[in-house]
């Protein structure tokens, strides 16, 4: 198979509930969330993805991820 034909999917994990670092997803880094670096960075090397997914608990998370790019066909049950 020639890797040139292969569709690769990035699927972007973002828990709400960070224990560590409440809602660290959302936080501002440099006026962006910190979420918005990663979409950003999937999207750069687009030609790489044929979609870029998140995998979300948090309805904010998921309406930013939108803004930057990002498909979120569903929001999961929290964990």
């Amino acid at each position: 198979m020639n890797n040139s034909n292969l569709k690769v999917l990035a699927i972007i994990p973002a828990r709400g509930g960070s224990k560590s670092v409440p809602r660290k997803n959302i936080r501002p880094l440099n006026g962006k969330p910190l979420i918005a670096y990663t979409i950003e960075t999937a999207t750069k090397i687009k030609n790489r993805f044929y979609k870029i997914i998140v995998s979300t608990d948090d309805q904010e998370i998921a309406k930013i991820s939108k803004k930057y790019g990002a498909e979120v066909p569903f929001i999961r049950p929290s964990e």
